[in-house]
């Protein structure tokens, strides 16, 4: 499969299109094999020290941060996974907190979490990759709501860009920057 195109935004549902809106135009599977060098690159300069970094006591940490983008990217691909193979059982939501909650991600190290990240991708893209144009485009239901496996690739890709964003502004700025 050579591209996966942009999404119609009738392949989801509009809360999705916060993520799906923030990708840019263009090889999608070459900005996800990128991104996550980019990310996986932004987290390994810190010190094993800010993982534990919160710019607020109710908010998630770095480690909490990074834990949630594996824990959702293993659930959209999945998703994509089941959809794309004509699963016709919808699939449930996962409550983000809850899951945040009992990752224990502070009991691993910075420099773990982000090898995870890598490989969690690394398994994402030959999964998309060696999905046929009719696969990527089937619907299935899940939280709730229709969704394709295309709509699923670029919300993988935006919500691993909101996360990033939301670290550099509120995490690794000089006003948080913390031990």
């Amino acid at each position: 499969m050579p591209t996966i195109s942009r999404p119609a935004s009738n392949e989801y549902a509009p809360y999705y299109d916060r993520y799906i809106s923030a990708v840019p135009d263009g090889d999608l599977l070459t900005l996800l094999e990128r991104q996550v060098r980019e990310t996986a690159a932004l987290l390994r300069a810190l010190p094993e020290s800010r993982g534990s970094h919160r710019y607020a006591p109710d908010k998630w940490s770095i480690k909490d941060v990074v834990a949630h983008v594996v824990d959702a990217e293993r659930v959209f691909a999945f998703r994509a996974l089941h959809f794309a193979r004509g699963a016709p059982t919808p699939l449930p939501s996962f409550e983000e907190n809850e899951w945040a909650r009992t990752a224990d991600a502070e009991a691993r190290t910075l420099s773990d979490l982000v090898s995870e990240l890598e490989v969690v991708r690394t398994a994402t893209i030959p999964l998309f990759r060696g999905m046929s144009e009719a696969a990527i485009g089937r619907r299935g239901v899940a939280n709730g709501v229709e969704i394709t496996p295309r709509a699923l690739a670029w919300v993988i890709a935006g919500h691993e860009r909101h996360h990033v964003r939301i670290l550099r502004e509120r995490y690794l700025t000089n006003g948080s920057a913390g031990a």
